[in-house]
């Protein structure tokens, strides 16, 4: 029996991720990483709570961008302050 889902770590691909928004372009970092249910999870770790799934890697990738473009956008239009990207990211062994 192993851990409890919320207690087990992922094994992710950590990769930056080029988004076009308007005449900018933003680099984010994601994790992409293989869910319980067999379909791949994206999560850009800068914007909490922006995270996304898809059937394969190409199609979390796909929703990721979009769910980042819509999550800077949303907090734009607000006038909110929009998370930096820092792009530190470690593996460690355990």
């Amino acid at each position: 029996m192993g851990l409890p889902h919320a207690y087990r770590k992922p094994r992710a691909i950590s990769l930056p991720l080029a988004l076009g928004i308007g005449h900018n372009e933003r680099m984010r970092q994601v994790l992409l990483y293989r869910g319980e249910d067999g379909f791949w999870i994206a999560e850009c770790p800068s914007l909490p709570g922006c995270v996304t799934q898809g059937e394969t890697q190409d199609a979390a990738l796909a929703n990721i961008k979009e769910a980042v473009q819509a999550y800077v956008g949303a907090l734009e239009a607000d006038n909110l302050p929009v998370p930096e990207e820092h792009f530190d990211a470690r593996l460690v062994t355990v």
